[in-house]
């Protein structure tokens, strides 16, 4: 099927899975992959929201208060009466690279596809998902039910975010097959390569996975060492942006959504990687998942658009 572009000014995007708060060192953070996707694909143009759930509880409200502020659709956010909202403990090795400690038995583990987040998802350009939020039964089935409610020239992206034990063969290839788009990092493609017997080359193994499970795009983040984007035979080689690292939480995610609305917006492949590469470079320069995208580096995305 042909890939989708997007046709409205504000093309629809969505992150399904976990909403929570990362506990830095330095203070609380709003974090979750699926939301952070969300508010950098905003900054970034598109019409935003996520679906998850929160705790009725301080940190729930708060979690909503905060995506009302980043102007992110809050419809589909549900409350949770008996669960607290999610929380990780986050500890930044000398490099600044996250260790997670993620608490279990919190709300985004109860997720539901209602009416509200069905309607959601039938109207998407894309909606971006990970691994972490399906641990739960509960949630799993949610958020593999919605996928498979979104049009299907819609861009399904599976960014892979492998946290402690809570993956397994199954989770993975179920969401393999539900998505069209990968993105996920040096130390989850030698895991994905044993599981699914990936052989060969770094370049071969993404070569086979992007076949063996019919992706339009693969894209692998290397730290320090850059990123490779895939895409129907064709490849694009980034080096990592120039910057003084405080810390790298996030990143991925402004990657992931520079990639999104890159294909949405139909850019050039290099173009695209280009600015998925900056962007990304900007973040690790912040402190937090979610600092704002300055005005140029905003502008500069569009025009390359």
């Amino acid at each position: 099927m042909k890939p989708r572009t997007a046709t409205r000014e504000q093309p629809v995007v969505i992150g399904l899975g976990e909403a929570l708060w990362d506990l830095l060192p330095a203070g609380p953070q709003l974090g979750g992959a699926p939301a952070n996707f969300a508010y950098h694909a905003h900054a970034l143009g598109a019409r935003a929201q996520v679906i998850t759930r929160v705790g009725d509880d301080d940190y729930g409200r708060e979690i909503i208060r905060r995506f009302e502020s980043m102007g992110l659709d809050v419809g589909a956010v549900e409350l949770d009466d008996a669960a607290p909202t999610g929380t990780v403990t986050v500890a930044l090795s000398g490099n600044g690279i996250p260790e997670y400690t993620i608490h279990e038995k919190v709300a985004w583990d109860r997720i539901a596809a209602t009416p509200v987040a069905l309607a959601a998802v039938r109207a998407a350009d894309a909606v971006c998902f990970g691994s972490l939020a399906q641990r739960s039964a509960a949630s799993r089935d949610a958020i593999q039910s919605l996928l498979a409610a979104t049009p299907p020239d819609a861009l399904r992206i599976f960014d892979i975010n492998l946290r402690q034990h809570f993956y397994g063969r199954e989770i993975i290839e179920r969401s393999l097959q539900l998505a069209n788009v990968v993105k996920l990092n040096d130390s989850e493609l030698p895991v994905l390569a044993q599981m699914f017997g990936l052989d060969g080359l770094l370049r071969q193994q993404i070569e086979s996975l992007a076949r063996d499970f019919h992706l339009r795009v693969v894209a692998l983040t290397r730290g320090a060492e850059g990123s490779l984007l895939f895409q129907s035979g064709r490849w694009s080689e980034q080096p990592a942006g120039q910057v003084e690292v405080q810390d790298t939480v996030g990143a991925g995610d402004a990657f992931t959504a520079a990639l999104c609305l890159g294909l949405l917006r139909g850019m050039d492949l290099a173009v695209m990687h280009a600015a998925a590469s900056r962007i990304a470079a900007h973040v690790c320069g912040c402190v937090g998942a979610t600092p704002d995208l300055p005005a140029p580096l905003r502008q500069q995305f569009v025009n390359w658009c």
